[in-house]
């Protein structure tokens, strides 16, 4: 039986959720069987009353419900022990840990405040009025005053960037010498700025887009299946 994924989902095509992203590669690695469905802001009671909770992505497994997509991602490695791993070894396991909460309170706390304006253009009505309402109180401004400052923080995000370029400059992945989840994790937050904006955030020639091509180039090219925003 087919796993049945339920994603956020913005006008028309457009995958803008880097939580999703990073279990669509997560399935892609595990050569699972899953059933996507389009899940837009007006499907929230829809999903709370599959997971009791509100957000996607989640996964359907028979009778299981799986909410939050660290708990996904280890749901995928126990059912599928015989495919290729997404963490190796428990330490490896702990680590990637550390990088997913990493990916969320810096990288992606610093970056979305770049593109809130932008990403207005990839959501359906709804979820512009979603969008904007519940993210102005969390920014203190509005989405057009965030992104006018993104000159100055672009640096700040770049500067958050440095252990991962750091990494990067020694090794072909954040796993290592093969790509494993804590990829899919931080390579979402970019995947998340391709799909929201034209802004680039990502200098030229570094040791971050040589990587980031290279994550765009996987499984036949998974990044690029879906609309980037308009120009």
């Amino acid at each position: 039986m087919a796993l049945v994924m339920y994603e956020r989902v913005g006008l028309g095509e457009h995958r803008i959720s880097p939580f999703s992203w990073r279990i669509r590669f997560a399935m892609a690695h595990k050569k699972a069987d899953v059933e996507y469905i389009p899940t837009r802001f007006s499907d929230v009671a829809k999903i709370e009353r599959l997971s009791s909770q509100k957000f996607v992505p989640i996964i359907v497994d028979g009778t299981k419900v799986i909410a939050d997509s660290w708990n996904i991602a280890r749901h995928l490695e126990a059912i599928y022990p015989d495919r290729p791993s997404l963490f190796g070894d428990e330490a490896s396991l702990a680590t990637t840990r550390f990088i997913n909460l990493w990916a969320e309170s810096t990288l992606m706390r610093t970056a979305r405040m770049m593109w809130g304006a932008d990403f207005l253009k990839v959501l359906d009505p709804e979820g512009t009025a979603y969008f904007r309402s519940s993210r102005e109180p969390v920014y203190g401004m509005t989405l057009e005053a965030a992104q006018a400052k993104r000159a100055e923080t672009l640096p700040q995000f770049v500067d958050a960037c440095l252990p991962l370029e750091r990494l990067l400059g020694e090794q072909a992945f954040v796993s290592g010498t093969t790509p494993r989840y804590a990829d899919y994790i931080v390579f979402s937050v970019f995947q998340w700025a391709r799909m929201a904006t034209r802004f680039e955030i990502v200098t030229a020639g570094s040791q971050i887009a040589r990587w980031r091509s290279t994550m765009i180039g996987l499984y036949d090219g998974l990044a690029d299946k879906f609309p980037g925003p308009p120009a």
